[in-house]
């Protein structure tokens, strides 16, 4: 039987939890900035939520079809404390993918967030519960319920590929996927990044920076100065 498009698989591996909490205290754009710039999770997924603090959590990886959440409500009900559920749905604003009661569903299972290239609904609602969600949009036009969808196969949202239990970020600035092979050293680079750019904050609050690599970056490249 072709299962192709309506499975559901066991996560093989699952990024760590220590480096789960290490990643936590650094802006998602440091970490960008320490895989070259190439990644992001689009900039049309948004916060829907208030707060902007970063989250951070292992990859529960949704596939579906835009406007049908089956396979999405069986991912929050097989979700482990401190998931983040990643939904491709296409991107499609036109039903919203989920709305209140599943967001209550997801707090109860101790979901760390949950992040849909499509849309949400009850979005006050969902604000008011503290639901780290971001999304593409909102649409009080509810979901169907028939599938097809897979759960724990590799996603690509806006070009970037994410795995089930792969490192998930987020923040006020957009979502992040960090490879589990590649994490550790993405963090010890983040972390000297943010670092340094604290020690550069320190230095423009007591009027020592050194602004010289500006004039000197123009005139390196052949700026004309007159």
């Amino acid at each position: 039987m072709n299962n192709i498009g309506f499975q559901i698989k066991n996560r093989k591996r699952k990024i760590d939890s220590r480096i789960v909490a290490s990643f936590k205290s650094l802006p998602v754009a440091n970490v960008s900035d320490c895989m070259n710039r190439l990644f992001a999770g689009g900039s049309n997924i948004r916060p829907i939520h208030d707060s902007t603090e970063v989250i951070a959590g292992a990859a529960l990886t949704v596939r579906t079809r835009p406007g049908d959440n089956l396979v999405l409500h069986h991912a929050i009900d097989i979700a482990e404390p401190g998931d983040i559920i990643v939904v491709d749905a296409g991107g499609d604003q036109t039903n919203a993918m989920m709305g209140e009661i599943m967001a209550a569903l997801a707090i109860k299972k101790g979901v760390a967030g949950i992040i849909i290239n499509g849309a949400i609904r009850d979005a006050a609602e969902i604000r008011r519960m503290g639901l780290p969600l971001f999304a593409t949009g909102v649409s009080h036009r509810g979901p169907y319920k028939d599938g097809p969808g897979e759960i724990n196969t590799p996603i690509c949202i806006d070009g970037m590929v994410i795995e089930a239990g792969d490192l998930i970020l987020a923040d006020g600035d957009g979502v992040l996927s960090v490879s589990i092979d590649h994490a550790e050293a993405i963090l010890a680079a983040a972390q000297a990044k943010y670092a340094a750019e604290q020690v550069e904050i320190a230095a423009i609050e007591d009027g020592s920076v050194d602004r010289s690599w500006v004039v000197n970056a123009l005139k390196a490249r052949g700026c004309v100065f007159e």
